[in-house]
């Protein structure tokens, strides 16, 4: 029998989705913008942020690792999230993985350092649009208001009763990300889908 796994074509977990997606963007007169961005890189690092490794890994990423709580800087094509004292999501795009992760590994050099490709574990959504904010409250306790939750903010929080990484883009016309892990992601597309029909009848 003839080895498929390497030969099958890559599939998201909301790819089923897309055209419904697609549907609401249009339907909901430019309100709202719903997507998924699938295949991004990434990487989850830990490591002691007063340490050489911090300076090293900020210097081969091109941007620092953000040191204020609840904060994600942007760099190029590379994006790193704040999610604990010790710990960071390096997000980039699709097919860079092994690269980075070693990148990432390299400049820390002896330093200890946890540097994990989590990269299959979640995907994103994009909510984005003059109704995004709105949208995403419906399921969200956290404020959301651009004076609290502005571009460059993030949070591990709760959308519709699961578990997501929030990313307030670093410009607000580009809306949201929301990192879902993988199991729950169709879940959370419907219930986006279901949240959006104010604007999309």
């Amino acid at each position: 029998m003839a080895d498929t796994a390497l030969t099958a074509p890559l599939r998201s977990p909301v790819s089923h989705a897309a055209d419904r997606l697609a549907a609401a963007t249009r339907t909901s007169g430019g309100a709202v913008r719903l997507a998924e961005l699938p295949f991004l890189t990434q990487i989850n690092v830990r490591l002691d942020p007063k340490g050489a490794a911090a300076d090293a890994v900020g210097l081969i990423l091109g941007l620092p690792l953000p040191a204020e709580p609840g904060t994600a800087v942007r760099a190029g094509e590379l994006t790193v999230l704040w999610l604990g004292p010790d710990e960071w999501l390096v997000v980039g795009p699709p097919g860079g993985q092994r690269g980075l992760e070693s990148r990432i590994r390299e400049a820390a050099g002896d330093e200890p350092v946890s540097v994990i490709d989590v990269s299959a574990q979640r995907t994103t959504l994009l909510v984005t649009g003059p109704r995004a904010r709105d949208l995403l409250a419906h399921g969200c306790s956290l404020d959301l208001h651009p004076r609290v939750f502005g571009p460059g903010r993030c949070a591990q929080t709760h959308l519709g009763r699961t578990q997501v990484v929030l990313v307030a883009r670093d410009d607000p016309r580009a809306g949201f990300w929301v990192l879902v892990r993988s199991s729950f992601a169709g879940y959370l597309t419907d219930w986006l889908l279901d949240a959006a029909a104010e604007w999309t009848g």
